[in-house]
């Protein structure tokens, strides 16, 4: 997810049981041309693998040499997203726009197969809005061009993350191929992967936006799946202290010291901590404290305040997050 699954987000979700982590979907334009931005989306750490590359693009000679240039840094795999609705993305043609031009993702699909050292993998929608496009007739050409995994996403193109996705294309999917497919949408609690599972027959579960400031339900699926048992949720205290961990790990990556009180904390941080404080006692006023944020005392600060909010409301307990409103979020 652009702005969220960066190396310390994906640390943390493996820290606590996520199977596979993918990369923000990077432009293969911007691989291309060597723009230090993009290039900045492929450094990960050992524990963090197995890692998934994820890129974008529609011209088949560049996503080539996109994922040659991948291939160089050795990921596990190269995710070519073909669900992403952001309008920047699919009015180039990228992206959940590949659904409409079958021909074009077959050559894309091709090139990229071609090109890579490493399994390719696509993630994609169940089409673009109910009448176009088809994730089924998608992966049927993937599966014949060598992808070794195709990711579907429950809902349309044109839904965005709106309306409750619709599962029924990843079962016909599943049972339709003999690659993998793996699940994706609307998956915030253990029970629901358990139920997608149930339904669909995929291999895999994706988890996307529900691990937005909630890293542990990598743990507590694992742990459900595994047992049968359903874990307590995150302490106030643990979620506290997975928020402070969080934007000191950022401000380490960032090349400073996490020690420092003063070090600069990046804007894009500032979204990233924010999903923590879903729910909490005094979170409306967390929130708008972390927006003034510009230094990790800042943060420091505000997380003594509201650690004595939550001492004052004994009684809290948290909830999943899926469903609120999550501006600036896109990918698949």
């Amino acid at each position: 997810m652009a702005g969220h699954t960066d190396t310390v987000l994906r640390r943390l979700c493996k820290e606590q049981g996520a199977g596979l982590v993918v990369t923000e979907l990077t432009s293969s334009y911007g691989l291309y041309f060597r723009n230090a931005r993009s290039l900045k989306f492929l450094r990960w750490t050992e524990a963090e693998r197995p890692i998934g590359a994820q890129i974008f693009g529609a011209d088949p000679e560049v996503m080539a040499e996109a994922a040659r240039l991948v291939s160089q840094v050795e990921p596990d795999l190269i995710d070519v997203n073909m669900g992403c609705w952001v309008p920047k993305v699919a009015r180039t043609g990228a992206g959940a726009a590949l659904l409409c031009d079958l021909k074009r993702a077959e050559a894309v699909m091709k090139a990229v197969v071609r090109a890579a050292s490493v399994p390719v993998t696509i993630k994609t929608r169940t089409g673009w809005d109910g009448e176009v496009g088809s994730a089924l007739e998608l992966a049927r050409v993937a599966e014949v061009v060598g992808v070794a995994a195709v990711t579907i996403h429950g809902r349309t193109a044109k839904q965005g993350f709106t309306g409750a996705a619709d599962w029924r294309p990843i079962a016909e999917a599943a049972a339709a191929l003999s690659i993998p497919v793996i699940g994706n949408g609307d998956v915030a609690t253990p029970a629901d992967a358990e139920r997608m599972f149930r339904q669909t027959g995929c291999a895999a579960v994706m988890i996307g936006r529900a691990a937005l400031g909630n890293p542990w339900i990598f743990r507590d699926v694992r742990h459900a799946l595994h047992t049968g048992e359903v874990l307590p949720p995150p302490t106030p205290r643990e979620r506290i202290e997975m928020v402070r961990r969080h934007a000191r790990l950022v401000v380490a990556v960032e090349g400073d010291d996490p020690d420092r009180a003063n070090a600069p904390l990046p804007g894009y941080a500032r979204g990233q901590l924010g999903h923590y404080f879903y729910g909490l006692p005094g979170a409306a006023a967390a929130r708008a404290a972390l927006g003034q944020a510009n230094v990790l005392g800042d943060v420091e600060r505000l997380l003594d305040r509201l650690e004595a909010a939550i001492a004052a409301a004994p009684d809290w307990q948290w909830r999943p997050p899926l469903g609120r409103p999550l501006s600036g979020v896109g990918s698949g």
